[in-house]
């Protein structure tokens, strides 16, 4: 008779693991977390919604250079002593970066940004096509 000693504590670390670094969760190590977006295109815009909900308009950052579109969010935390023991914290968001690479087609001018209901919400507005009449070329 053989007995067979079971590792259910491997098998709970493999699915921690994996919980806790799913898209959308922070990483322990670097207190990182990636928030969900949605880009949509019309002709004349493109729009940018990330979901964010719990933050303050004032700690996002937008930043448009060399053609990247750079959404980040940062918040120090700072600790307090508590009257109370924690052991476990999820619902706390640090800092977390998102970046698109844009089309120069983009009227870096006209870009709107608003955060409202949990929803920071990006219009980047199309740049006009620029039309050139057809040119006569005579032949010689």
């Amino acid at each position: 008779m053989t007995i067979v000693k079971r590792n259910y504590n491997y098998l709970n670390s493999m699915f921690d693991e994996f919980f806790n670094n799913a898209a959308g969760t922070p990483n322990k190590e670097l207190n990182v977390s990636y928030a969900p977006v949605n880009v949509h295109e019309t002709d004349e815009a493109y729009h940018i919604e990330l979901v964010a909900p719990g933050l303050k308009r004032e700690d996002f950052k937008v930043d448009l250079e060399k053609g990247i579109l750079s959404i980040s969010y940062e918040k120090k935390v700072a600790t307090e002593a508590e009257a109370f023991k924690t052991h476990r914290r999820e619902f706390i968001q640090n800092s977390f970066k998102r970046s698109f690479t844009v089309e120069d087609k983009i009227n870096e001018d006209g870009i709107v940004a608003k955060y409202e209901d949990g929803v920071l919400k990006l219009f980047l507005p199309k740049k006009e096509p620029i039309k050139v009449a057809p040119k006569q070329i005579t032949i010689q």
